[in-house]
Parts: structure tokens; C-alpha cells; sequence
């Protein structure tokens, strides 16, 4: 697959450490995809253009997605997620992109979703454990997770959020404990937390 106009497109559209973020992504969930048995071009994809509307304004990207249907309850309070939804809508007018798979894994990258797809928890886990900006020791205990599965990972990542969102006295959607929770009962009942 050539990714030359994505890449160039997003070259125009990101700042430089985004646009290495959205390089490393790529990378992670190339990496993950072989790791577990998925389409690794598919991942490499998604994971490029999973942020492909963070760079643009809180007002633009709300007026995209104030609209929609598919929002979560509060989603809207955090401009911080607007650019999840919004780099979906993008993806598909913009990028020309209509892998359904794709489109729901660039909508869910920042909250997630309960029931998540192998595919949707790849993009989730690559996004935050990619090598080209985030730091080692926030990658290690997610990278650790991951010995054990996907959805060890997860946990990892939504404790993570929990914890940040708590220490800075911002607002957790509901949504995030909700998964965080489901999570936890799933991995408990397996016994392999």
C-alpha cells in the first residue's frame, strides 16, 4: 500500500512532534497487528491517520462534531477528545478513507469504548506505547500489560488516565470508568491480571 498522499497530507495538516507521533502510531500498530494475527497494512494506516484533526482549532473541531449523533454523554466538555470524532469525520471526506474498521478505530482512540475490536484496542494501545514520543517509563508497564493480552493493557492505560485525570481535578466521563470497570470484572474472571 502507498501512504505517500496521507503522509503529505498530514505533513500539511500537523506540527512536527504530531506528525512524528502519527509516524510512530503507525509503527506501534504495524507491530501489534503481526503480534496479533491482524491486517498489519490496515494498522499501519489507521494508526497514521489517527490524529489527523489534533492539530486544528477546538472551535473547528467542535463545529464538526457538535452535530453527531455518536457522541458520548460529556464528551463534549473535554476539548481534549474533540479531535477523535472529528479525525473519523475527517478521515472519510478528507482522506478518502472507507474502511469502516479504520474509521471506528480513528472515533475511539481516546475514550475507547466498551466491547472494543482487536483491531479498535490496537490502535488504542498504540497510541499511547509508540516509541517516537512517548516516554519510556510511561510505555513500560503498558508494554508489560501487554504480555498477558490486550485486555491487561488496557487496564493499564485506563488506570493510567484515571490517575492523571484525578491529579489535574479534571473531569472523567463516565464512559472511562464504565470501561475501566468492565475491564477489570473481564480480567478478574479470566484470573490473569
Amino acid at each position: 500500500m502507498d501512504y505517500t498522499k496521507y503522509k503529505e497530507w498530514l505533513k500539511n495538516n500537523l506540527n512536527e512532534e504530531r506528525y512524528e507521533h502519527s509516524l510512530g502510531t503507525a509503527e506501534c500498530a504495524k507491530e501489534l497487528a503481526e503480534r496479533f494475527n491482524l491486517d498489519s497494512e490496515k494498522a499501519y494506516l489507521c494508526g497514521l491517520v489517527h490524529d489527523c484533526a489534533k492539530c486544528f482549532s477546538n472551535e473547528e473541531l467542535r463545529n464538526s462534531i457538535c452535530e453527531c449523533d455518536w457522541l458520548c454523554e460529556g464528551e463534549l466538555e473535554n476539548p481534549k477528545t474533540y479531535h477523535a470524532p472529528a479525525g473519523a469525520i475527517l478521515a472519510k471526506q478528507e482522506l478518502g478513507i472507507c474502511d469502516e474498521e479504520i474509521i471506528s478505530a480513528t472515533r475511539w482512540h481516546t475514550l475507547g469504548k466498551a466491547d472494543m475490536s482487536d483491531f479498535e484496542k490496537i490502535i488504542f494501545i498504540a497510541d499511547k506505547i509508540e516509541k517516537r514520543t512517548r516516554p519510556l517509563e510511561y510505555r513500560e508497564p503498558i508494554e508489560k500489560a501487554l504480555e498477558k493480552g490486550l485486555d491487561s493493557a488496557l487496564l493499564v492505560c485506563y488506570g493510567n488516565t484515571i490517575k492523571s485525570l484525578v491529579d489535574r481535578n479534571l473531569k472523567i466521563c463516565f464512559q472511562t470508568i464504565d470501561i475501566y470497570n468492565k475491564l477489570l470484572n473481564k480480567i478478574d474472571s479470566k484470573g490473569d491480571k
